[in-house]
């Protein structure tokens, strides 16, 4: 379980560093954003800058915008996912204030594209693990459960905001480069991480009871066992049938692997559900 826990810090603070580096070494020297609460600190930043005159750090705008974020995930969320999106922040803002900004191209769509894609491995990386970078994604997971929508709807909301006010603020190629960067950032996600917000899961086993105690000692899913014989061999076992969240899929994975390694399971998109799904 340490090794587990460990990994999937390791890979957070990876995720944030990578995030940083897409900010100080493409975006910011272009004046292109990056989605989310990353990208709201630093137009807040570049309004202090070139409008009152007062230089104000991404990387502490970047905390101080996620404190009341932090609460709301922790009471609302789930405590678990708050802590890992704490990390990361933590940790992107550090990497933030300390990395120097540097310009490696005068080419803005270079920067777009290039920021979007480091971004984007940065981002999926943290949430293939099952954990995220803060901010929108709590968010966007608070609202989606509190009206039954899929997380796409907000996470485009959102970004439109800032796509807005980085094209009337200064140039309109602005919001349109920043498009470009969110457009690679999302697809380089879709790649690493599944896009989608529900999954089915079919696990066909040996070790059914265990399983199915294993899994509800970490998450509270419904999961029907129906009886399987392996046409093969001939063997009775059991398939293991329950939905699950993209976020709940590292905990499952780590789950499967930990009480039977020798399982067979199926992930697949889940597109709509009728009947109760637990959204809490």
């Amino acid at each position: 379980m340490f090794l587990i826990e460990a990994k999937r810090i390791i890979v957070v603070i990876l995720g944030s560093l990578l995030n940083a580096l897409s900010l100080n070494l493409f975006l910011e020297s272009a004046n292109v954003y990056a989605s989310g609460f990353t990208g709201t600190a630093q137009l807040i930043s570049s309004v202090f800058t070139d409008f009152v005159g007062i230089s104000l750090s991404t990387g502490i705008l970047l905390f101080l915008l996620n404190i009341p974020v932090f609460i709301l995930g922790w009471f609302k969320v789930g405590k678990g996912f708050t802590i890992y999106s704490i990390i990361s922040v933590i940790f992107s803002s550090i990497f933030l204030q300390f990395l120097p900004i540097i310009q490696l191209s005068e080419d803005i769509i270079l920067n777009a594209v290039f920021g979007g894609l480091v971004a984007g491995v940065g981002v999926g990386m943290t949430l293939k693990v099952g954990a995220s970078t803060g901010g929108m994604d709590i968010v966007a997971m608070y609202l989606s459960r509190l009206n039954d929508k899929p997380l796409g709807v907000y996470f485009i909301s959102l970004n439109a905001i800032i796509i807005a006010l980085a094209g009337i603020l200064y140039e309109p190629e602005n919001a349109l480069y920043t498009m470009v960067a969110l457009y690679v950032t999302t697809r380089v996600i879709d790649a690493i991480h599944t896009r989608f917000n529900k999954l089915t899961a079919m696990i066909v086993t040996r070790k059914a009871k265990e399983l199915q105690q294993a899994i509800h000692g970490t998450m509270v899913r419904g999961i029907t066992i129906l009886p399987a014989v392996g046409a093969y061999t001939n063997e009775n076992k059991h398939m293991l049938y329950l939905v699950i969240t993209r976020y709940e899929l590292y905990d499952l994975e780590r789950i499967i692997k930990e009480v039977d390694p020798d399982a067979f399971t199926n992930i697949v998109q889940t597109t709509g559900i009728f009947g109760f799904f637990r959204k809490e």
